[in-house]
């Protein structure tokens, strides 16, 4: 029944039950409809997940000594769902006896090492936590927050001790809410949604638990928890702000425009004084009802004592809620900014207007660029360079957006702010330099990893994707777009995933994968369409009409390339256009309709001569040459050549030698195409672009000449990539649905693969692939 599931839904839903395949089955069961498509966030609750399986669990655990359930209970509050690492300290502190613990060891629920105590998997561990009395937890709760005192600890001090309360407890409160600004700031969002629901469970007034639920939903969305965030959200304060950063990864992305420019406005009128729940610096973080100075929490008599009656241990630090630095909870919905980042220059109206700016880029309507660059000059915000760029672009204004989009992509030093360093990456991107696009984005990915920031890090993806296309490694591009296309189905970020999904395609049509291309790419398509997710639904066409111009299908690819130019916002995008424009020129060449290959040539090489990028000065020369008659198109050629040489597309200086060395052909110069042939046949097979080079090889047979051996011993050198990933695959023993689980792909796709596999090689059966593979020795 998962297999049934939309792909995102069923990364999801195994993410949530920790792989577990029994507590999976019984979820699919649970499903509602909404659910199952997706509409609806999944359970979060352990109890909601696999009630049965919970159920069976319990009762094992339940069967043992009360003094051995008393040390797992212990180890499983030290880990579940907070890890704290303090069991031994605990067990020492309490002169507890650990030998209990064989009994569970005997068992097989947990054995007790060095580390610490081991459970048999996630969901014993869940069942040994949730079998203990309240009162039982609230114990070891107690007792693990009195061994937590070492550097750092303190956040998860407070978590035990607000696990530990009876109940309502507004010292409490304030003292979770700085263990949460605490962990934010130290790059731990999951552990800060933790301590911020913990409190809000504590909260006496409603209000104030309102906004630490919201509070809450920015950080679970930052962990990268994208159904928990979803469920909080739903209970807590409406915020445009956090609507539109969901809207954004997830939902309309021109509805997610119109909130997130709302929530400019709202933050400029109140000069950067943020009353909302995601909070901004500066945020006094308590809300009306909760005074949230610590002072005021040792001053009043009734909080001198948590709501155990004993007296607190928090430090200064632990009561103050918040520091001058303002760390709050909303940094998850003002684009990923930690509160480390946040000083007296961090500037929230305009950290969202660079979330807005992306969904323009998103929908492809680069008029609600210029609308928002507009909105930033009536109410004096800074607008990032990517967005005053894109709006000159929009606007023909060619060396503004070079000026802007240079400024924008030299802010790409390490450890900034993750969403500014995609920014400087889309506009990198935007100039022609992928080498910048590629530090950029890589870098945008590290810093969102140090920060626990897990979403942003398939963001970065996505744009690092575009670098990689003409570079000369489609391989291990393509891998690391499938590792973050799990990684957004993951986290709930399904507009992030819709455009991996079209950077597949892509990554196919460049390689020659025809099936997987046009399977990814009616993926993207579909998805992005619904939403008016031009970017992606752009791409998607696009490497469509790739295919179809490496496959020989001229008229195809131009007139894929033609509805490409036609398409308005939400289904188009003019950078995506812009970025074709070289392979339309070709395709419309072969097809003899040139009229609209030269105005669109026109304005292409423009923009090239204005950001004076080698790569693209080097494709507009190769234009030239198509479009030039007989002798004429030689020296474009050499000029190309002469560009690319400066520049980092690897793959096109390939592909430009290939219409070289076929244009030396037909004009007779033999030897000069032989030569051109012969580099470009072997750039492609370097490139695992075997339709490419069957192409080389095509020109070489016309041209009389040999051409280099078709076959090879290694099968990496006679398979795509994708039908060498299936080979290995299949060779380490995995099914053709496991495959197909692995690849995010149908088994119907996975078995044309191996019916490829088996035809390139030469074989007619999994045991001779095996020993095939087994005997190439492939790495």
């Amino acid at each position: 029944m998962i297999q049934a599931l939309p792909e995102g839904v069923r990364v999801r839903l195994l993410h949530s039950v920790y792989g577990d395949p029994r507590a999976a089955a019984e979820l699919v069961a649970l499903l509602s409809d909404r659910q199952s498509a997706g509409l609806d966030p999944l359970p979060t609750e352990p109890a909601l997940l696999a009630p049965q399986l919970l159920r069976a669990l319990r009762a094992e655990i339940r069967s043992l000594p009360d003094d051995t359930r008393l040390l797992l209970l212990l180890a499983a509050a030290d880990q579940y769902p907070v890890a704290t690492h303090a069991f031994s300290r605990a067990v020492t502190a309490a002169r507890l006896d650990t030998r209990p613990l064989e009994r569970a060891e005997t068992a097989g629920v947990a054995h007790f090492g060095t580390g610490g105590v081991v459970f048999r998997d996630t969901w014993t561990r869940i069942a040994a936590y949730e079998s203990g009395s309240p009162a039982d937890r609230r114990h070891v709760h107690r007792l693990l927050a009195r061994v937590l005192h070492g550097d750092g600890e303190s956040p998860r001090r407070s978590w035990h001790r607000g696990a530990g309360a009876l109940g309502p407890s507004a010292r409490l409160v304030a003292e979770l809410r700085g263990a949460a600004d605490k962990a934010r700031r130290t790059g731990q969002p999951a552990l800060a949604r933790a301590l911020l629901e913990r409190a809000a469970t504590l909260c006496p007034d409603p209000a104030e638990r309102s906004r630490l639920v919201t509070r809450a939903a920015a950080d679970a969305w930052q962990a990268g928890d994208g159904d928990r965030a979803r469920r909080l959200v739903a209970d807590g304060t409406a915020d445009d702000a956090l609507s539109g950063l969901f809207a954004l990864r997830s939902g309309n992305a021109t509805e997610a425009f119109d909130a997130l420019l709302g929530a400019v406005a709202h933050r400029a009128r109140t000069g950067g004084r943020n009353d909302s729940p995601e909070g901004t610096p500066g945020d006094s973080s308590c809300g009306e009802g909760t005074r949230s100075d610590s002072s005021d929490g040792e001053r009043a008599p009734s909080d001198s004592r948590d709501a155990e009656g004993t007296p607190s241990d928090s430090s200064d630090e632990e009561r103050a809620p918040s520091d001058s630095s303002g760390g709050a909870p909303g940094d998850s919905s003002d684009g990923g900014v930690t509160s480390g980042d946040r000083g007296a220059s961090f500037d929230p109206a305009a950290h969202l207007l660079a979330r807005a700016t992306e969904a323009a880029v998103y929908t492809g309507d680069l008029r609600r660029c210029r609308e928002a660059a507009r909105a930033a000059e009536r109410l004096g915000v800074a607008s990032p360079g990517t967005l005053g760029g894109l709006a000159a672009a929009f606007e023909g204004r060619y060396e503004d957006a070079r000026d802007l989009l240079q400024a924008a992509a030299g802010r790409c030093g390490p450890g900034g702010d993750p969403t500014l360093l995609v920014h400087a990456g889309i506009a990198a991107l935007m100039l022609g330099d992928h080498t910048r696009a590629a530090t950029a984005t890589l870098r945008a990915a590290a810093s969102a990893r140090a920060r626990g920031a897990t979403g942003v890090q398939a963001q970065a993806m996505e744009f690092r994707a575009y670098a990689d296309f003409w570079t000369g490694r489609p391989q291990a591009g393509r891998a690391a777009a499938t590792e973050a296309l799990h990684q957004a189905y993951a986290t709930g970020q399904d507009n992030g995933a819709c455009h991996l999904q079209a950077a597949l395609a892509m990554f196919a049509a460049i390689t020659g994968d025809a099936d997987v291309c046009r399977e990814r790419a009616a993926a993207a398509r579909s998805y992005a369409l619904a939403r008016g997710l031009g970017l992606p639904a752009a791409l998607a066409q696009w490497a469509l009409a790739f295919l179809d111009l490496t496959d020989g299908r001229f008229a195809g690819a131009a007139a894929r390339l033609r509805a490409l130019a036609g398409f308005g916002p939400g289904h188009g995008h003019r950078a995506i256009r812009h970025l074709a424009t070289p392979h339309y020129v070709e395709a419309a060449v072969r097809t003899g309709d040139t009229r609209i290959a030269r105005a669109a040539h026109a304005d292409y090489h423009r923009w090239a001569t204005v950001v004076r990028s080698p790569d693209d000065l080097a494709l507009s020369a190769r234009c030239r040459a198509l479009l030039a008659p007989g002798e004429e198109a030689v020296e474009h050629y050499r000029t190309a050549l002469a560009l690319h040489a400066r520049g980092t597309r690897d793959f096109e200086r390939a592909r430009t030698e290939l219409l070289f060395g076929s244009a030396l052909r037909r004009l007779r110069h033999r030897t000069e195409a032989r030569d051109r042939l012969h580099s470009a046949l072997e750039a492609f097979d370097h490139f695992g672009a075997p339709h490419c080079a069957a192409r080389a090889r095509a020109e070489l047979r016309a041209l009389g000449a040999p051409a280099a051996p078709t076959h090879s011993a290694d099968p990496a050198t006679r398979l795509t990539a994708q039908q060498l990933l299936v080979a290995r695959m299949v060779a380490e023993g995995a099914t053709n649905r496991e495959i197909a689980a692995r690849l995010a792909l149908s088994p119907r796709t996975i078995d044309h693969h191996l019916r490829g596999v088996f035809t390139r090689l030469g074989i007619r059966s999994r045991i001779d692939l095996v020993r095939l593979i087994a005997g190439s020795e492939v790495p």
